[in-house]
Formats: structure tokens, C-alpha cells, sequence
């Protein structure tokens, strides 16, 4: 979600979060991270602030042998994205909640360092350690040759972004995106975490992003369509006068990282519905 008549530059890790057709036009630099980039179309967008810029990065971070790892992890393959939904028996929902309440917990320790003057690098450093004391894999780490074990988003990044040496900057706000990969499956979740005081406006939309999650979450249960999540986030960018950035969907996650049902954030049309297991 963007406040209305911006756009925002972004970093994209892999074209699966991408909508179809977005993905097409993608262009992924092996290690980069980088996708579409929409300039801002108003000079003034910047309030007096540089773009953000690709600073150096540092060398993947190592993995202990012992932790099992997914598919791609050893090669840097970006798979396809599985259009077979992840529906969990009750086994699999176990382990899913394990997963889902390690990066959650991660999550958390990530974003109590958030704050003027720390990296993202720092950041990533953390979130990599405390997912693999747990035995875990970081499961952005080398996902289509990913270099860092989290995506940290600052400022006009959409998601997907790299971890750096930039530092953190009082008035930022950066979103954290954990995913992490315990017996089989993959536990996947984000936050966007003020940097010191924020302004009123980043405030608005940062809050407004937490109002159509909660109203998507209210929406969600057996035999509901999957477009009814489009509709209830649609409902509060337009009560708040924002827009919904539209090159990205929400997705299915188990024991593969991307998969079906594709979820569009936005008023759609989009065939299927939720089922007991469905994640």
C-alpha cells in the first residue's frame, strides 16, 4: 500500500512475489536482488533526502552442515513457483505452527535492534545466528542466489531488499522480512518497524498497512473466497485515500516457499477458495 499518485522504487529477490504480470519484464542480477524500479514522479518526493543507493554487501553467511536445508539452498535455484496449494494434514499444520512461531520469535529479536545508526547488516547478522542456534535455515539465503539470510526494506523499498551498511536514520521505517526453514517447512513472516520518531505521514501509512492486514485476517475461513483478502485491504486504501502497489501478491507457503493460491492485495476476481489446512 502507497499513499496515492507515488510510486516507490523497490528490490526484488526472486520474481515468485511478483504478480504475472509484472513478472515477465523482471530482469533478477544474480546476487543483486534488484527488479522493477519505478522513479518517483514528483520532485519533491524525496523531502530532501537522497534516493536510497545499492551499498557494498557482504559475503553470504555460513550454514552448519548438520541443518537440513531446502531445494535451492546449495545450488541458488529459483523455482518455480508450485500452483499446487499447500494444504496441511494434521502433522503438517505441527510443524507449520513450529516453524511459523520460530520467525515470529526471530521477528521479534530483529526488531528490537531497529534504530538510528544500526545496519540492516546487523540486522541480517542477528537474524542469521538466532535462526541457526535453533537449527533452522534462513530460507532467503541463496533463494535464486539471495545473499542474505533476511530482506530488510528502508524507505521507498518495496520488499525484498538487501541488507547493507547503510545505517538506519531517525524518520526511516524499515520493513523485516523472516522466513525461516525447520523440518520441511517454512515459516514466513514481515514487519515494518519505525526508525525513531516517524512523521505523520509515514505514520498514516504504516498504520493503515497493520488496519488491512487485521481486516484481511477478519475475512479469512473455510470456503471464503481467496479475492475476499483483496477486497478487505482494497476497502481500507481507499478509506484512507491510499493505493495498493499492485507488482506484488501474497502466496501459499509450506514445505516449498512460494506456492498457490497467488493473492492479490487489491479489488480482483480471482478464482478459489479457502479450505480447512490451507497456509
Amino acid at each position: 500500500m502507497q499513499q496515492a499518485s507515488k510510486l516507490q522504487g523497490l528490490h526484488s529477490s526472486a520474481q515468485h512475489a511478483l504478480r504475472p504480470s509484472v513478472r515477465s519484464c523482471v530482469r533478477v542480477a544474480a546476487g543483486k536482488g534488484f527488479g522493477v524500479v519505478k522513479a518517483p514522479p514528483k520532485k519533491d518526493y524525496w523531502n530532501g533526502r537522497a534516493p536510497l543507493q545499492p551499498m557494498q554487501i557482504s559475503p553470504m553467511r555460513p550454514v552448519p552442515a548438520s541443518i537440513p536445508r531446502p531445494p535451492y539452498a546449495d545450488r541458488g535455484l529459483l523455482p518455480d513457483l508450485d500452483n499446487r496449494p499447500q494444504v496441511h494434514n494434521a502433522e503438517g499444520l505441527k510443524k507449520m505452527r513450529a516453524a511459523c512461531k520460530l520467525a515470529a520469535e526471530v521477528l521479534a529479536q530483529a526488531g528490537s535492534l531497529v534504530k538510528p545508526g544500526v545496519t540492516t547488516e546487523e540486522i541480517d547478522i542477528a537474524v542469521h545466528e538466532m535462526t541457526i542456534a535453533a537449527g533452522a535455515y534462513p530460507s532467503p539465503r541463496n533463494y535464486g542466489k539471495f545473499p542474505k539470510s533476511v530482506c530488510t526494506s528502508v524507505n521507498e523499498v518495496m520488499c525484498h531488499g538487501i541488507p547493507d551498511g547503510r545505517p538506519l536514520r531517525e524518520g526511516d521505517i524499515v520493513n523485516i522480512d523472516v522466513t525461516v526453514y525447520l523440518n520441511g517447512y517454512h515459516g514466513d513472516t514481515s514487519r515494518t518497524f519505525y526508525v525513531g520518531t516517524p512523521s505523520p505521514s509515514t505514520r498514516k501509512l504504516v498504520e493503515a498497512n497493520e488496519e488491512a492486514l487485521r481486516e484481511a485476517i477478519q475475512v479469512c475461513g473455510p470456503g471464503v473466497p481467496c479475492s475476499a483478502i483483496g477486497a478487505a485491504c482494497g476497502a481500507v486504501a481507499a478509506k484512507h485515500k491510499l493505493t495498493v502497489v499492485r507488482d506484488f501478491i501474497g502466496h501459499g507457503v509450506g514445505t516449498v516457499f512460494h506456492a498457490a493460491p497467488q493473492i492479490f492485495h487489491h479489488n480482483n476476481n480471482q478464482p478459489g477458495k479457502m479450505q480447512v489446512g490451507f497456509k
